[in-house]
């Protein structure tokens, strides 16, 4: 169990049975009257983001979560399919759930799987991932004094802005948190 004077960005808390992620938090102690807690809520399940204000003796529960490190197989109508390395279980999480995340999805990359009362709620991806180029414009030499990037599709349909010397069939590494373009990784 949680109280409000818990509360902290980052800090996972259920409330009425939905778990909530605190995004921003802010502590007021006004003249008059008494103190409260500002917060900025994500809904874990919807990713619906909204304002609440809780008085110093609010109490949360703290929501029945856990990580498993699983491995992604495909994606289909149904969502996309996860499995656990140890017990070879599967899990399909739905497209909603994913979001923006498939954009760094391929074939037997590692995920943080996270479950809210034993269902897949969402995935954490690594920091990096490595991506192939399926199709970028070829470089001409000099190109770089009018331009300093150029569009780039990746092999999950993600497009972003990569230097001019990246060419088609080349492996990037992928920044997730930002999307953008790290570095080209080198041939072995």
């Amino acid at each position: 169990m949680y109280n409000a004077k818990d509360l902290k960005k980052g800090l996972k808390i259920e409330i009425d049975g939905t778990p909530y992620v605190v995004l921003t938090f802010e502590f007021s102690k006004p003249g008059k009257g008494k103190s409260y807690y500002k917060c900025k809520l994500k809904n874990m399940l919807t990713g619906a983001q909204f304002d609440k204000t809780f008085r110093a003796t609010d109490k949360f529960e703290k929501p029945e979560l856990k990580e498993e490190i699983m491995e992604y197989l495909y994606s289909d109508n149904e969502g996309y399919h996860f499995m656990n390395q140890s017990t070879y279980e599967q899990e399909t999480i739905s497209n909603d759930n994913i979001g923006e995340q498939k954009n760094f999805l391929k074939e037997n990359i590692m995920c943080n799987v996270l479950f809210y009362k034993n269902a897949p709620i969402s995935i954490d991806m690594p920091n990096f991932v490595e991506l192939k180029v399926v199709e970028t414009d070829p470089w001409v030499q000099g190109d770089t004094a009018t331009k300093d990037t150029k569009p780039a599709t990746l092999e999950t349909g993600l497009t972003v802005q990569v230097p001019p010397f990246i060419e088609e069939n080349e492996i990037v590494k992928i920044d997730t948190r930002t999307g953008n373009y790290s570095e080209r990784v080198k041939g072995d």
